[in-house]
């Protein structure tokens, strides 16, 4: 068998083989019908791989091999800010003090665990100028759908059941308009200027007494600040709708801005994306939400607050809008966000901006004269740069994505933002070296080239990768979902 053919998991199966090694059970085995309804015990046995121990570790340790990640390689993937995750965070996060602990303890045993807790809600809120935090939420979709919840019990309580629209740019996350709808609103687009911002006129359009929210990331999609935000803010307001922050993006303002400030009343956080856990393959994420005064007390329960000396769960909230996750948000993340906090400080949170920043202007400047620039203007953390001259030859943003896998890069974002036609969405984050940006920016240039001189070697690419170039239409519309033995 070549290396690279890597057999599945069930085709390794020997009868009798087993991969762990166990005591003998010396206490009486319990009884399944005990702890689980019938209905739920499975009857026949699961038709599961028998291999041994070390075929099944040297298995997943050579797929693991094949995965790209921020510790293998650069992923300048646009709008998730993939940043080096900082290997402090995961040490602290495997402390017995966090890592045993048991979410179903008496809050008295474990002080600890929820003072980090508390003091990681008021770090967040001074980083976002919000006057609330949860920690509830699960990642940042699902922040965004707590905050839209929220926003939907403040209008039913105050009796303004018509606010049934949310508002969204025509550059926002594809998770803006999802979350809106799920949250059972409508969604109204508005368009962008020619300067890549919300086209002020044409929010003054869409808005009414039937507008429940603006969706708004700042800096937006094309990583350009929205200069007119404040604005914005009034006219939302003062047709008596909500003003949502997407914080997909606070890694270009940290320590610069807070979106309280701008006249935003509701923020979600991606720790997993700007505050360094990890980010992917599994996760887990954690979403945390903000909120202004009049957003409290529809805040997921129970709310952790602090009494005294003691940190308690607060359960009496009668207008909440109810438990948004199991337990408190996803610990784990937040005992790495809250490592990353301490251990940065003020001057470090600020620090990343300014070197997010700098890392993309440069990029873009290096990059402008062999793509198409759209809006020609200074960027914040990411940037968007156009194929339209490489289509002229034949070679699509997919075909360069593919070709950058050659490199041994991860492409960037090429399906959003929608309003940039051939669009590729990158951002280098403030953890990269300067000779790690040139690299790539070099295999950016060779690839323009190739495209002019030979298209054939773009079009065709990966070509080193394990698995060449797929069928993505027969992969989206007819995808194998689990292994089916053969007849």
């Amino acid at each position: 068998m070549h290396k690279k053919d890597q057999p599945l998991i069930f085709e390794l199966t020997k009868e009798g083989r087993v991969g762990y090694s166990l005591p003998e059970l010396d206490v009486p085995a319990a009884d399944l019908s005990d702890l689980i309804p019938a209905e739920f015990i499975r009857t026949e046995e699961a038709d599961l791989p028998e291999v041994s121990e070390l075929d099944i570790m040297r298995h997943y340790t050579a797929l693991s091999k094949r995965n790209h990640g921020v510790d293998s390689g650069f992923y300048p993937l646009g709008s998730c800010t993939m940043k080096y995750n900082p290997k402090v965070n995961e040490y602290v996060a495997r402390l017995n003090g966090f890592a045993h602990i048991n979410p179903l303890q008496e809050p008295e045993s474990v002080q600890g665990a929820l003072g980090l807790m508390y003091d990681l809600q008021e770090h967040l809120k001074e980083i976002t100028g919000m006057d609330e935090v949860t920690l509830q939420p699960a990642a940042g979709a699902h922040g965004e759908w707590t905050g839209l919840m929220m926003i939907r019990a403040f209008h039913e309580a105050n009796g303004d059941t018509q606010r049934t629209k949310v508002i969204v740019p025509d550059s926002a996350h594809g998770t803006n308009p999802a979350s809106a709808t799920v949250a059972g609103f409508e969604t109204v687009t508005v368009k962008s200027n020619e300067d890549g911002l919300v086209d002020l006129e044409d929010l003054k359009r869409v808005v009414g007494d039937d507008t429940a929210a603006l969706m708004l990331t700042n800096p937006n999609t094309l990583g350009l600040f929205e200069e007119n935000i404040l604005e914005m803010a009034s006219i939302i307001h003062g047709a008596g709708g909500k003003l949502y922050y997407d914080g997909a993006n606070l890694n270009a303002v940290l320590s610069k801005a807070r979106p309280g400030d701008m006249g935003f009343d509701v923020v979600h956080l991606n720790l997993h994306k700007t505050f360094t856990g990890p980010h992917g393959g599994g996760g887990p994420g954690s979403g945390p939400v903000g909120v202004k005064e009049d957003l409290i007390p529809y805040l997921p329960k129970p709310i952790l607050v602090k009494q005294g000396e003691d940190f308690v769960f607060d359960y009496d909230r009668p207008e909440s809008i109810g438990r948004v996750k199991p337990y408190y948000g996803n610990f784990g993340i937040n005992v790495r966000a809250y490592t990353y906090i301490r251990t940065m400080g003020p001057d470090g949170l600020r620090a990343v901006t300014e070197n997010a920043v700098l890392n993309a202007n440069y990029m873009m400047r290096r990059l402008a004269p062999h793509f198409d620039l759209p809006y020609d203007r200074h960027c914040k953390h990411e940037f968007v740069i156009s194929g339209k001259r490489q289509k002229k030859l034949g070679v699509r943003t997919l075909d360069i994505a593919k070709r950058l896998l050659d490199f041994g890069y991860h492409p960037p974002t090429i399906y959003f933002p929608l309003n940039v036609e051939e669009c590729m969405m990158i951002e280098p984050t403030e953890t990269e070296s300067k000779e790690t940006l040139d690299s790539f920016i070099d295999a950016m240039i060779q690839i323009a080239k190739e495209a002019e001189e030979n298209p054939e070697i773009v079009q065709e690419a990966p070509h080193t990768t394990v698995v060449k170039r797929m069928d993505e239409t027969l992969a989206a519309r007819k995808p194998v979902l689990r292994y089916q033995k053969e007849v």
